[in-house]
């Protein structure tokens, strides 16, 4: 089949995404798949989707000479939609680009990441469509009149971190694809990691104490480790302060730690941390950090939920509280622990290694798909590219793996 993945413009996780599935299709298939954003160009450079298949939309801002804004209120929007302004030329030219787009390029398939409003443009042109369910409380009309009308829908994380409160028949009509890591170089052994990181260090600041500090603090023990334990702090540039905001307490209650602070710091917080790095791959730090703390994005918790290294979580505040029920998730788990309970821990001295203790080993759970060894995603994509027509696929492959039946199609 011809898949369109549309993929929402805030933030670049849902190109990335796109991008992470697209090299799961056959190499000769990949370009079977379209991407529909409003992104710029330079916001995120795709790994396996060419340029030639990505559709770049208008934008969808709001214009001063429209009829009516995108939310006019009671009588004057209808409910199921977020965000409906009449007479917006953007809106009129990006709702074209998608349909004439899904009409040229002869696509069988939508999949929108994430959008209520091109979701009922689909359903409305009577074009088939998946919709991503991301994690948090959607439980607004939009939404699920959206959710409705899907023939399914994809959650890009495992069904062990579904928040309690979600509906029975959301969770029997979703397909959960687990998370999907970005692809990294081969693994790197600890040595090599300090070496590399020693480096790093080097490169960035130069000659003064805190290079000396530092170098000091790495060097390895009888044991081959460093001496003191290593607190690696990951940030993305969409609401670092709030974890800055932490770090002060961070040194009160590890003052002999190695604080490592990746991604963007307040310029009043670096006092508290050894360094402070910007990387393009911090997965070498996930594996070999003696503790990781972070925010709950999907993209980040996708590149630590399957490894070993003790996390604690500080969610940021997001819509539909997407990162607040993924980190409470995390916690109910196992796999992670939240603030408080990390700052009580570590005024009884407890030891950062004894962390690993109280968090579980998060290996791939068996794909419930297939009797292989394959990933969710892995065989959902083996799907798309199997099937020629979206009708067969739907009922030879999605349906029975659902546990929910369209009423016109029950016996």
């Amino acid at each position: 089949m011809r898949i369109g993945y549309y993929a929402h413009h805030h933030g670049s996780g849902h190109c990335r995404q796109a991008d992470k599935l697209a090299a799961l299709l056959p190499q000769n298939l990949q370009r079977n798949l379209v991407v529909f954003t409003s992104l710029s160009i330079d916001a995120y450079q795709f790994m396996t989707v060419d340029e030639e298949q990505i559709i770049r939309l208008s934008p969808e801002d709001q214009r001063g000479d429209e009829v009516l804004p995108g939310r006019a209120g009671q009588y004057w929007q209808p409910e199921c939609l977020h965000y409906s302004p009449i007479g917006n030329s953007d809106i009129q030219t990006r709702s074209w680009q998608i349909l004439n787009a899904i009409k040229e390029r002869n696509i069988d398939l939508m999949i929108i990441d994430v959008s209520v409003e091109v979701a009922m443009l689909c359903r409305t042109a009577s074009v088939p469509y998946l919709y991503v369910r991301l994690a948090g409380i959607r439980d607004d009309t939009p939404h699920l009149n959206a959710f409705a009308g899907a023939l399914g829908l994809l959650a890009p994380y495992p069904q062990a971190l579904e928040a309690a409160e979600t509906d029975s028949w959301l969770i029997n009509k979703t397909l959960y694809l687990d998370f999907l890591a970005n692809k990294t170089a081969n693994a790197t052994s600890y040595g090599d990691f300090i070496a590399s990181l020693k480096n790093l260090i080097h490169q960035n600041y130069k000659s003064n104490d805190k290079l000396i500090e530092s170098t000091q603090k790495l060097s390895l023990n009888s044991e081959g480790k460093i001496k003191t334990k290593m607190i690696t702090v990951i940030k993305g540039y969409g609401g670092h302060e709030a974890i800055d905001a932490k770090l002060p307490e961070l040194r009160a209650v590890q003052p002999d730690a190695f604080i490592l602070s990746l991604g963007p710091i307040s310029a009043d917080k670096r006092a508290y941390v050894d360094i402070a790095l910007e990387v393009p791959d911090v997965t070498p730090f996930i594996a070999h950090s003696d503790l990781l703390i972070m925010a709950c994005g999907l993209n980040g918790i996708a590149q630590a939920y399957h490894y070993k290294t003790p996390l604690v979580v500080l969610p940021d505040e997001r819509p539909h509280r997407e990162q607040e029920v993924m980190a409470a998730a995390l916690v109910a788990q196992g796999r992670a622990i939240d603030w408080q309970s990390f700052i009580k821990l570590s005024k009884k001295d407890l030891d950062i290694k004894s962390l690993s203790n109280l968090t579980i080993q998060t290996n791939h759970q068996q794909n419930p798909y297939s009797a292989d060894n394959k990933t969710a995603a892995q065989h959902f994509m083996d799907s798309l590219a199997y099937y020629t027509t979206a009708k067969i696929w739907f009922e030879e492959w999605l349906l029975p793996k659902l546990n929910l039946t369209p009423k016109s199609l029950k016996q």
